[in-house]
């Protein structure tokens, strides 16, 4: 059975960093774009982050431009997001989805993770 897998969430003072991975298993993830997207409580499903299938193309939302890095390795069937300097409004949950073409809108994305929760307290 195909599926996505997010790990790497948990617990992080402000001004921590945290690398979540996402893991394809059943299929590759080879030749998708992989996106990151976040949710936190009361809020609307957010874009925090994409990278197109080989890496070349990457976005990122203005909240998290110059915090976060998305890199992918293919050998692995994982794609990683690092988060650095982690402020408190960067709590939610967060969630890789994969899309046929490089988008970074939601409904446009086919395959979805069940989510790693991210605590940024101190």
């Amino acid at each position: 059975q195909a599926q996505l897998a997010e790990s790497g969430g948990g617990l992080v003072q402000p001004g921590g960093s945290l690398r979540l991975s996402c893991a394809g298993s059943g299929f590759t993830l080879e030749y998708d774009t992989i996106g990151w997207f976040r949710q936190a409580p009361g809020k609307e499903r957010e874009f925090v982050a994409v990278v197109n299938w080989s890496g070349s193309s990457t976005g990122y939302a203005d909240s998290v431009k110059g915090r976060c890095t998305i890199s992918r390795d293919d050998a692995k069937n994982t794609v990683y997001l690092q988060m650095n300097t982690l402020k408190p409004e960067d709590t939610a949950v967060y969630y890789c989805a994969l899309a046929r073409y490089y988008t970074h809108y939601p409904n446009q994305f086919n395959y979805w993770g069940q989510g790693t929760q991210v605590t940024v307290s101190s």
